[in-house]
């Protein structure tokens, strides 16, 4: 798939794949993947340079406000997670309804959103049946692999 051995011994690169690789780093903001086929593996991988902001003195709250401040919103045990890397779509087409929206009822094996990864659209359903409570990323957003998605109750 990635590469293919020649009788000499030399290695023929997929550019093809390469590309796709190096696509799918630019579009989900990965730094670098591998694909493996048998004994056959490519890894595709960029640099990803951190500039340093300059740093700001905080004002000091007083204990008070600081107490008051809320915290972050736990993510809950009944989140769905993503079970891979790719770009997130809520909808079947960029103009099509979405597949769920929260306070709808889902039976379990209904496809909630799509996730796009190396030009395969791969459905994701529900695991099991209940009331969407909660979406947790946007349409063409890129996730990450266990990733929670959204929140059936």
């Amino acid at each position: 798939m990635a590469a293919k051995t020649g009788t000499t011994g030399s290695m023929q690169v997929d550019t093809d794949l390469v590309r796709e690789l190096a696509a799918l780093l630019n579009d989900t903001g990965l730094s670098e993947i591998e694909v493996e086929d048998g004994e056959r593996k490519i890894r595709v991988s960029r640099n990803m340079t951190a500039i340093a902001a300059p740093m700001m003195a905080a004002p000091v709250a007083p204990p008070a406000a600081a107490a008051a401040a809320p915290s972050a919103p736990a993510i809950s045990a009944n989140a769905m997670k993503s079970p891979m890397v790719g770009t997130a779509y809520l909808t079947p087409e960029p103009d099509a309804a979405p597949f769920v929206s929260v306070g709808q009822q889902v039976k379990a094996g209904d496809t909630v959103l799509i996730i796009e990864a190396m030009k395969v659209m791969n459905p994701i359903v529900a695991a099991t049946s209940g009331t969407v409570t909660e979406i947790l990323v946007e349409s063409g957003q890129p996730v990450e692999f266990d990733q929670p998605l959204l929140v059936i109750a």
